[in-house]
């Protein structure tokens, strides 16, 4: 069996059940694999997590490069639509970061994503006219992010489509 799919019964036990549920036999059952044959890719609930971890951020970085433009504001730009398509696009997406980040309690194994948060927020673009609206503006982003996370029918498509563009928008002045 892959590896993503192993990472996708995690994800779906983490969801479904909590992290409470999130054990190396709960995996392997959903994945339809012995405890044997996930042991051999994950030899650890921390491995698992870890990977887990790893595997959303590599796609959140992807995101935001698929949306860079390389102008000035074009970091900030692709951070703001990376984040509105995982909260609009599709709608597993958001609840596998809700999920990874709940299991990653521990400090060892939420390194990895505190320094994808420190790599995000820190990063500057040489030439940004305004770089600290740019920061605002991720940090909003980040802030409706994490509000969703706990209200997920807060706002519908139209709210969050005007969202997403006054936060644009903010970055054009």
């Amino acid at each position: 069996m892959r590896k993503d799919a192993l990472l996708d019964a995690a994800e779906a036990v983490l969801f479904e059940q909590g992290t409470q549920a999130l054990t190396l036999s709960a995996v392997a059952d959903r994945a339809g694999v012995s405890k044997g044959g996930l042991l051999y890719h994950f030899p650890t609930k921390e491995a698992l997590v870890t990977a887990l971890v790893k595997r959303v951020i590599g796609e959140f970085d992807e995101l935001i490069d698929s949306f860079d433009d390389g102008s000035p504001t074009g970091y900030s730009r692709a951070y703001v639509q990376a984040t509105f398509e995982i909260l609009t696009g599709e709608a597993r997406a958001h609840r596998r970061w809700s999920a990874i980040t709940a299991a990653a309690t521990d400090p060892e194994l939420a390194a990895p994503l505190n320094e994808a948060m420190a790599r995000w927020h820190g990063r500057a673009r040489e030439g940004d006219p305004d770089p600290l609206t740019g920061a605002v503006v991720r940090l909003a982003a980040e802030g409706l992010w994490e509000v969703v996370g706990h209200a997920p029918g807060l706002y519908d498509a139209e709210q969050f489509d005007a969202l997403r563009r006054r936060l644009l928008e903010l970055l054009e002045h």
